[in-house]
């Protein structure tokens, strides 16, 4: 800000390049608004378009210049982007290939004799015999090549900002109707690079300049630094060459040869890994012009890259973004990235918060019929897989000597053992396995389960266990969108299955359970059949007492599902044998739970399950009356049970009453055989209908008047 009022600055009549860079500086800093940025930007143009005086370098103009076109690219006219682009040309192909000359100090001792500028060398300390790029060598530098570094650095930018908004071109060769990209390819007399459009020639330099980056990039350099810069600028070219051949696909056959020829030497390299990742991104958006063998490229980055970095977290982040930002693309050209899902969640295993995000977005594109139910198991699995990414890079880090294979007639005492154990090998293996394995199964994941409890604690495992339950909810909601009847089926069966294989993190199970259960009856909503065609997985579920405490939730909403779906109005395969028997498993769970016992044994039951059953009973007895003096009786004795010492001494008195009231209000519906029938097992042609369903979500209010009008209170006595 400006210290005083009277304090205006203005880059309008400044002609020093080095005055003008600070000045614009502070005006870009004081507000961005559009007309400031606009005058700077034609003020830098204007300077640029003329020849320098002695003493002047440009320099000190293009990082300001890259600032204005970040900030408002339409700052420049048409004619300032060419000539600012004719500039950038010959700065990046024609700057000097000699170093520049050491500034004499003029003291005394200075030497009077002018030394001969040496030539720049490449990084591995030959002399360069090609052009001079940021890759170059030299103990001084001259301003052009500083003007060339510059270049390249705002290059991208400037490309992406400009490069295809250019002039048509106004080559008298050109045939009406044709593509400049289709001249290009057919014609065999190249077009002189002086007669070309600026940004036409811009391209054209930047392509020659990056495929010069790539070849030095071969070097090996002399200096640790250079090595990093080398990769560095590798990404940068690669990168650039995409956006060149996007803006003219002229380019495409030229690129896509030589990235093939670059992607071969550098795909065994460990430390050019986010390389790979700008390679990949132009065969994707190039498939149709330079197909080859992109799938070669897409099937070595998905198998290598997650399984040797998921511990790298930046290249993690870069990597699991390319997948989020291509997933319609893989989607559409390619099944390997579907199939690769097991090694990108190690990266998410590994790395769980800060991932998490970008793994709700690409959940989505991962899961169709073929990968729902891995991708099911995966996810329960994540803990455990985060635990085996532990021990692997653990063993990895041993020394050879303690890398022997395990005596298989000795079980392993520790996880490190184990891993080398033949027991628990194959089971490793197919944890971190790299691709989709559909036919094999989780069971033999118990084991190793088991084994693995010993990281329960780790906090890395516990972190990756609290992402769990949102990948999951997430799970079901795309599930749902695609699910057939066969896929609804299996995975309600495997939701009871895995609700007794969960890794050991109490917290984690009790989420899960959580979201299980709520999924459950979203299962069940929308394929009400279930009931009827999973009924013997489901009676062995339902008939187990002990997972009343242990998956109290799950339970209880599978216990409502049966009440609700057990009936011929969702499925006239439902007979009254069918009704009778899930009647009499439920019965005897009912009857355990509630029998009265002495104080020191009386175990604490949720009362929301005791209700839940006491509700489907009696819904189930209004389908089949036969049975309704069974429930009516048992439902008489719920008096009994509240006010037992031993039951009191357990429940506060809100939940004993709140079951009595339940109780008595069954009881009451069903003194009513007729009213009963039709409130729980509606006609056919009614299921469906709003009547039923706001029938259904008010049936707590249905059973107060019902108990009102069979037990009248003066209110209710007539006048």
């Amino acid at each position: 800000m400006s210290p005083c009022n009277d304090l205006i600055l203005s880059c309008d009549e400044i002609q020093d390049t080095k005055l003008l860079s600070l000045v614009s500086s502070v005006l870009l800093a004081q507000g961005n608004k559009k007309a400031e940025v606009s005058a700077v930007g034609q003020r830098i143009v204007k300077i640029l378009e003329r020849r320098l005086p002695e003493g002047q370098s440009a320099r000190y103009l293009l990082p300001v210049l890259s600032n204005v076109i970040s900030l408002s690219p339409e700052s420049l006219t048409e004619e300032q982007v060419n000539v600012v682009s004719k500039k950038m040309a010959d700065w990046l192909r024609y700057a000097s290939t000699q170093q520049g000359v050491a500034q004499s100090s003029g003291g005394f001792f200075s030497n009077s004799r002018t030394r001969q500028p040496a030539p720049v060398t490449e990084v591995d300390g030959a002399i360069a015999t090609d052009f001079f790029t940021v890759l170059s060598v030299g103990q001084y530098y001259t301003q052009d090549q500083w003007l060339n570094v510059q270049a390249f650095s705002m290059l991208r930018n400037w490309l992406l900002c400009y490069g295809g908004k250019g002039l048509k071109t106004t080559n008298s060769d050109d045939k009406p109707g044709m593509d400049r990209s289709v001249m290009s390819v057919v014609s065999t007399t190249p077009t002189p690079s002086r007669l070309l459009h600026p940004k036409e020639r811009l391209r054209e330099k930047a392509f020659e300049y990056c495929q010069r980056l790539i070849e030095q990039s071969n070097r090996r350099p002399l200096k640790k630094d250079d090595g990093d810069l080398q990769k560095a600028c590798l990404i940068e070219a690669v990168t650039i060459m995409d956006i060149i051949c996007k803006q003219d696909s002229s380019y495409v056959y030229r690129a896509a040869s030589f990235l093939k020829i670059l992607h071969s030497r550098i795909c065994g390299d460990a430390t050019y890994a986010r390389a790979l990742l700008p390679i990949a991104q132009f065969f994707l958006n190039h498939s149709k012009m330079a197909a080859g063998d992109s799938d070669a490229i897409y099937r070595h980055l998905f198998a290598d890259i997650p399984a040797q970095h998921f511990h790298n977290p930046s290249l993690a982040f870069e990597f699991v973004q390319f997948c989020k930002d291509n997933s319609q693309l893989f989607t559409e050209t390619s099944s390997i990235f579907r199939q690769s899902f097991p090694n990108l969640f190690k990266f998410l295993a590994w790395n769980s918060p800060p991932l998490i995000s970008e793994f709700v977005d690409l959940l989505p594109f991962l899961l169709d019929a073929g990968t729902a139910i891995e991708i099911f198991h995966l996810l329960l699995d994540l803990p455990c897989l985060t635990a085996a990414l532990d021990i692997q890079l653990r063993s990895t880090a041993l020394p050879t000597s303690e890398k022997a294979p395990s005596d298989p007639a000795v079980k392993p005492t520790t996880c490190l053992e184990a891993f080398r154990h033949p027991l628990y090998k194959s089971m490793f293996q197919y944890l971190l396995r790299a691709k989709s394995a559909p036919e094999e199964t989780a069971e033999r994941l118990i084991p190793l389960r088991q084994l693995l409890g010993s990281l329960a604690n780790s906090p890395r495992v516990v972190q990756c266990a609290e992402t769990v339950p949102v990948l999951l909810e997430l799970f079901f909601k795309v599930v749902a969108e695609f699910a057939d009847g066969p896929l609804i089926n299996q995975l309600v069966v495997l939701l009871l299955q895995r609700s007794d294989q969960l890794y050991e993190i109490p917290a984690f199970k009790d989420e899960v359970y959580s979201v299980l259960s709520s999924q459950l009856v979203m299962l069940c909503k929308l394929r009400p059949a279930v009931v009827v065609e999973l009924s013997t997985e489901i009676l062995e579920f339902s008939g187990t007492v002990s997972n009343i405490q242990n998956k109290e939730a799950l339970f209880t909403n599978l216990v409502w599902a049966i009440g609700e779906y057990m009936s011929v109005s969702y499925d006239k395969r439902c007979t009254v044998e069918q009704i009778t028997r899930f009647f009499e498993t439920l019965e005897p769970v009912l009857f355990e739970i509630t029998q009265l016992r002495p104080v020191a044994s009386t175990p604490g039951y949720v009362p929301r399950a005791i209700s839940a059953l006491m509700a489907t009973l009696t819904k189930l007895a209004a389908r089949s009356q036969d049975l309704i003096p069974r429930v009516s009786m048992f439902l008489s004795k719920m008096k009994t049970f509240v006010q037992s010492p031993a039951v009191t001494s357990v429940y506060c008195e809100e939940d004993l009453e709140e079951i009595l009231i339940r109780a008595t209000e069954l009881m009451n519906l069903l003194k009513m055989p007729s009213v009963a029938q039709f409130v729980f097992t509606p006609p056919v042609d009614m299921a469906a209908t709003r009547f039923q369903r706001e029938a259904n979500d008010t049936l707590p209010f249905a059973l107060r008047m019902v108990t009102r009008l069979l037990e009248p209170t003066p209110s209710f006595m007539p006048g």
